[in-house]
């Protein structure tokens, strides 16, 4: 059995910028609660060991990647054993830009676990690397299109989100299918139905039709809407109200 590995993103500062749903499933942390945090703050507790925590500053700090395990913790407050490697980042230019760290749970995962431990300052066009830019181009998107909210344009692409990157809509896609799973468009209709969920709650929409706070939220099809709708919270609309 394949086990789960938890990948951490963060910046050069060590604030989350992404995680996995692995990391979800390992840590009951959704990516929503995990932005903005640091990984020990956010994941050492009591039991966490100093000399553990300690070699991971170091590490750190000499911006080599790095293999290392202590005790962290997950949401409900249960300690497992986390095995894990930390690479460093690096542009064209050096200079350091990001942490990505890949993470097993210990307590399930006894065997010994082929974590990735890479050379990341090696030249651009070497696979690892550009595996961390696509994840990088991934994260950036997700933070332009929530910031912006640019899922409330009936009229949104594939090629505008790409221009707004400066990027192709080729690779773009490509990113998105390979990090969410699916296309661009299912992509950008799980937030039109999020923002639709959470107006529903909003008593200031009460006086709107269902269609008329569907078409605040991006939507311009009335039928498109009830099937996208069905299609990502397995109810209808109405049935979603009644609940």
């Amino acid at each position: 059995m394949v086990p789960n590995i938890a990948v951490i993103l963060t910046n050069a500062e060590k604030r989350i910028m992404w995680v996995n749903d692995d990391f979800t499933q390992i840590t009951g942390y959704s990516l929503e609660e995990a932005l903005g945090q640091s990984p020990g703050q956010l994941l050492q507790g009591p039991a966490t060991e100093p000399d553990a925590i300690e070699n991971i500053r170091k590490g750190l700090q000499q911006k080599v990647p790095f293999r290392s395990e202590l005790t962290n913790y997950r949401k409900n407050g249960e300690a497992y054993l986390c095995r894990l490697v930390i690479h460093p980042v690096f542009d064209h230019q050096q200079q350091l830009t990001n942490y990505i760290a890949f993470e097993v749970d210990g307590n399930f995962v006894t065997e010994e676990v082929p974590l990735p431990l890479l050379d990341l300052r090696e030249k651009y066009s070497s696979s690892s690397l550009k595996g961390i830019e696509e994840l990088r181009l991934y994260v950036k998107m997700r933070q332009l299109v929530e910031q912006e909210k640019l899922y409330l344009s009936p009229s949104l692409s594939l090629r505008e989100v790409a221009s707004q990157l400066d990027t192709n809509t080729k690779y773009l896609s490509q990113v998105v299918n390979h990090h969410a799973g699916c296309n661009f468009q299912h992509f950008i209709n799980r937030y039109r139905i999020e923002e639709v969920k959470e107006k529903i709650k909003d008593g200031q929409f009460a006086n709107l039709t269902l269609f008329g706070i569907a078409r605040q939220c991006g939507f311009q099809n009335k039928s498109t809407f009830y099937k996208v709708f069905k299609e990502i919270t397995d109810q209808t609309p109405k049935e979603y109200l009644k609940g």
